[in-house]
């Protein structure tokens, strides 16, 4: 429990009116376990039972870096017991030294990624993986993106690009020269690189932008046949200025992050061709896969993983078949096309008229995105399955369908560094619930200079929100391998220093004082995970995006910003979702078995000048699904639709007919605005699965399992960078069940236990419980039969009260305040009880503490870690900054004082210990024993049932990050840091409560 200004879960009165009537009450109980003895072996087993401790497979997992192959087996199997024992699933092996400037000391040649000692430790954690029942992920090649050094930069299977080169022809001049050259060199490793297509076209300045320089599409020549020996001849018309345009097939010479890896060096593959993909594979076959590794991968093996898609170019993203591939795929060449797609160093070049640009670009992303999914997702996902692996991916970076992706993906993931609200994770989060996969993963906690100053609140404030979005796995970011030649202490770490200055995130492990604790942290996202895997997602609405890009930022008109505080949730989903199986209509809702959408929203393209544009397939099949009863909201003039890309007159008529069909269908509503969108959904009988009593910061996700649905709730905020920052809430929720006789629960993340709420309303298939949260918190509830978690059915509740809580404790209805008072409950029965409660003693401050602190301090190697104890006694409680022993102390921190309670305590009072502020994690100890997990962010704990009379000894630990040490034990690095209030500071107060019976 939490104290009544900020317990979450529906147990407080604030929100409920009283109604008449009233009958006498108020049988001292004593505080006592939510649950009796009965109930309490009920939630040990069944769906109570898998909360409390849950199976390791859907625990968070760590990103491991290590320096390449350079590591010891012995090491290896260490760090995978540390993990192991910390409560995580298993770990991602990855090959990535940033921080090592000189990567000559690495050993490239006898210990780079893929050689025989990479291997040998490859099969060493796989193996003691096994033996401790977590898992491996294996990344598709050293760093990103996925790159093998079997290839050079020329080869089919290596990346392309396709870069130009101009030259100005005045009207009625001659040209003689060499095919115009590229304006941007090639790589110095590239040694091929060859035109072909060579065109003019007459500058059309009325098409010109501020940085593209318009042309006249209809005077493209083909020049190609006229080159003899790369010479050329060509005299231009008479009318105009015009532009010979040289197109060069080039390899990019693109290399893997922070290379190089290997020896020789590794290059990218070509991520849209089946000579890229096969490139990855034969490596992997007769490198890698040894007979031990490709056994233990059968034993202890989950993913390959592959980073985002950062392919980087001087010019425009390429692969050799694109001019067939295109004319197959979109019934026209893409050759008189190419100059509007030209790029130059990630920008446009030139430009036909502004609708025809638009959707040329279309078809060609169109493309690209087609056969990255066809030739690189699904051909890697079938070969990782044959090796005993499932494919998990980060499947945007490039302009390519990252919703459709998803789906094809047995676990897509995001990334919070990357993502730059939550609507990026919905995107991915469409693609896997319509294709029925279960779990969307993220790469979590990776801030720009957060090495060794992260907390793991500020990770949960980042996490919270992005599990609200459809995240239902964390892979942290990271694990650093313990050393790597010339690093100090406190070992090696992959990404700091970072060009001399403090890198990115943390390197998690032993090192951190933090870990000290990290179990309740592991427990914690094990048990959200768990609900969040469990059954079947329900989502209000399926927003239909013409362009599936992901890591954009881009959100949905209404929803984004207006729906979603009043409890609307909502996905994306892109054309090729709509040919998967589970794209049916089934008692009015699109994909009945997965997400359930009760609505379709289409709008304009938000990537392409919010044309409304829509494939006529996918016209077609929303009027499908609108005559089987699906209800769908377009936003815009749909009066004259046009197909995404360059359509036929014919293909684009045959659109604006079948969408004035679907305008007229009784489920389709068209509005003009973005404010009229309420109405229409009013208008059409729907409403969300959640909704709040005043618009709001809560966040929320809805699953269902088995007849019961699950809340995970969150008072996060949309973006990381939204201001100001979130405020505590405390409102009516109202949640809709499934089974008619189901009962709200509240499920305790940090602590494992499932209690039944005691105070709620209901209405037909509408649950109210009132929900209080700090910023960041977050809370579970669970909508399920009497008795299915482990309560006793048939009790009656309160629907409201005048206490500050109500609560099942000990088999019976019962009230609670930190006040004495008379206060009156009206119960499900209808009956109205007045409680009393006579007295309950003053809050607490303890007048002092004692602490001591583990400093912790470079030792004899970087490895090593040195600890000096300080002992010191504080009459109040101040940052360790500001503690002249503590200015520049990193570690564990303990807080202990005694608070004297008086003879009559035991049996007729508990109490409540608020601590206030705290940095970084805590853990609390009362009478030598300790506490079940404490919020980290709004650490305040039912202590009742640990105080006795007398004295208690009540011991605070705190853990901190390295930051303040670091300043001045590597201050050429870490120096310009500020330094950290660390500590316990409070306030801190025990605050008592009584509780009487109600019912």
């Amino acid at each position: 429990m939490k104290t009544p200004s900020s317990l979450a879960g529906g147990f407080s009165r604030r929100g409920f009116l009283l109604t008449a009537g009233t009958a006498a009450a108020g049988a001292a109980l004593a505080w006592g376990s939510p649950l009796g003895e009965t109930d309490a072996r009920a939630a040990a087993s069944g769906t109570a039972g898998r909360f409390a401790r849950p199976d390791v497979s859907v625990a968070p997992k760590f990103r491991w870096w290590w320096p390449d192959g350079n590591v010891d087996p012995a090491e290896i199997r260490r760090e995978v017991d540390q993990i192991a024992d910390a409560g995580f699933a298993g770990a991602e092996i990855a090959a990535v030294h940033h921080s090592i400037s000189d990567k000559s000391v690495l050993d490239p040649a006898g210990h780079g990624w893929g050689t025989p000692a990479w291997a040998d430790a490859v099969e060493a954690a796989l193996d003691q993986a096994h033996r401790r029942g977590v898992t491996i992920d294996l990344t598709i090649g050293p760093s990103w993106p996925a790159a093998v050094p079997t290839i050079t930069p020329d080869d089919t299977a290596a990346v392309k690009e396709l870069a130009y080169g101009s030259v100005s022809v005045a009207a009625g001049a001659t040209y003689t020269g060499p095919v115009p050259a590229p304006v941007v060199a090639p790589a110095s490793a590239v040694t091929v690189q060859r035109p072909i297509l060579v065109q003019a076209v007459r500058v059309e300045t009325a098409n010109s932008t501020r940085k593209e320089t318009g042309l006249d599409l209809s005077s493209v020549q083909d020049l190609t046949s006229k080159v003899a020996d790369g010479q050329l001849s060509w005299t231009a018309p008479s009318d105009g200025s015009w532009l010979i345009i040289g197109h060069w097939e080039r390899g990019s010479a693109q290399t893997p992050e922070s290379g190089p890896h290997t020896v020789p060096a590794a290059y990218v593959v070509d991520h849209f061709s089946a000579a890229g993909t096969r490139a990855v594979t034969d490596y992997w076959e007769r490198h890698i896969l040894t007979s031990d590794v490709r056994r233990l991968i059968g034993k202890a093996g989950a993913t390959l993983f592959e980073d985002s898609i950062e392919i980087e170019t001087k010019a425009l993203m390429w692969t050799p078949d694109l001019p067939a591939e295109f004319k197959k795929r979109k019934g026209y060449s893409v050759l008189p096309y190419l100059p509007a797609i030209t790029q130059n160093k990630g920008d446009q070049v030139f430009a036909y008229e502004a609708a025809t640009t638009r959707r040329i670009r279309y078809d060609y992303w169109d493309v690209i995105s087609q056969l990255f999914n066809e030739n690189h997702l699904t051909a890697l996902q079938k070969w990782a399955h044959s090796i005993g692996l499932e494919m998990r991916c980060q499947p945007y970076g490039a302009q390519t369908d990252a919703i459709a992706s998803a789906a094809i993906l047995d676990v897509p993931e995001g990334e919070s560094i990357g993502f730059h609200n939550l609507d990026d994770w919905r995107t991915l989060a469409g693609g896997r619930d319509m294709a029925g996969r279960k779990v969307l993963s993220g790469e979590m906690g990776a801030y720009t200079g957060g090495a060794y100053n992260t907390t793991w609140k500020k990770f949960l404030l980042t996490a919270g929100g992005a599990y609200a979005a459809g995240l239902n796995r964390s892979v942290i970011h990271g694990f650093s391998y313990a050393t790597a030649p010339g690093v100090k202490w406190p070992g090696y770490a992959a990404f700091t220093p970072y060009g001399g200055n403090i890198g990115y995130a943390e390197s998690w492990g032993p090192r951190q004082p933090t870990w000290r604790h990290i179990q309740d942290i592991s427990g914690y996202l094990s048990r959200l995970h768990q609900v969040l895997q469990s059954g079947t997602p329900r989502v209000d609405v399926a927003i239909f995006r013409q362009t599936g890009y992901s890591k954009t930022g881009i959100g949905a008109s209404w929803f984004t910003a207006s729906g979603i505080p009043l409890g609307w949730t909502h996905q994306f989903i892109s054309a090729p979702l709509l040919d998967l199986p589970n794209a049916e209509v089934r008692g009015g809702r699109l994909a009945p078995d997965g997400p359930r959408y009760k609505v379709v929203f289409v709008e304009g393209d938000h990537f392409y000048n919010l044309d409304c544009t829509l494939q006529l397939g996918v016209a077609e099949k929303l009027l499908k699904f609108t005559r089987a009863g699906l209800p769908i909201v377009l936003l815009g003039d749909w009066s004259a639709p046009v197909v995404p890309g360059l359509g036929s007159d014919a293909e684009n008529a045959r659109l604006r007919s079948v969408v004035a069909d679907l305008i007229q269908q009784p489920k389709v509503k068209v509005v003009a605005a973005a404010t009229d969108v309420p109405a229409a959904l009013a208008a059409l009988g729907l409403t969300p699965d959640v909704t709040y009593a005043q618009s709001s910061t809560l966040l929320n996700f809805h699953r269902h399992d088995d007849g019961a649905d699950y809340y995970y709730l969150c008072n996060g905020k949309h973006a990381e960078t939204v201001k100001p920052p979130v405020a505590a809430i405390d409102h009516l929720v109202s949640f809709t069940r499934t089974r008619e006789n189901a009962v709200p629960h509240l499920l305790d993340p940090w602590t494992g236990d499932v209690r039944r709420i005691a105070l709620y309303s209901e209405d037909g298939d509408k649950v109210t419980v009132r929900v209080a949260l700090q910023p960041g918190e977050v809370m579970v509830v669970a909508l399920a039969s009497p008795g299915s978690l482990g309560d006793a059915p048939g009790r009656a509740h309160a629907t409201s009260t005048e206490a500050p809580e109500v609560l099942f404790a000990g088999g019976r209805l019962v009230a609670r305040a930190t006040a004495a008072g008379t206060y009156a409950t009206t119960l499900s029965t209808g009956r109205t009880v007045r409680t009393e409660i006579p007295d309950v003693p003053a809050p607490i401050t303890p007048a002092s503490w004692r602490l001591e602190v583990e400093d912790l301090r470079p030792g004899a190697s970087a490895t090593e870690t040195e600890t000096v104890v300080h002992r010191l006694t504080l009459d109040t409680l101040r940052p360790w900054p500001d503690i002249p022993e503590l200015a520049d102390v990193s570690g564990i921190g303990r807080y202990t004082t005694t608070v004297e309670l008086p003879r009559t305590w035991t049996g007729a009072y508990g109490a409540y210990l608020e601590l206030g502020q705290v940095f970084d994690t805590c853990r609390v100890t009362v009478n030598g024993r300790r506490l079940p997990g404490v919020d980290q962010i709004n650490p305040v704990v039912d202590v009742g049932p640990y105080l006795r009379a007398g004295a208690n000894t009540i011991t605070v630990e705190v853990a901190t990050t390295l930051n303040n040490r670091l300043r001045v034990s590597d201050p050429a690095v870490y120096g310009a840091a500020s330094r950290q209030a660390y500590g316990l500071l409070g306030p801190v107060r025990v605050v008592p409560y009584a509780q009487a019976v109600i019912a």
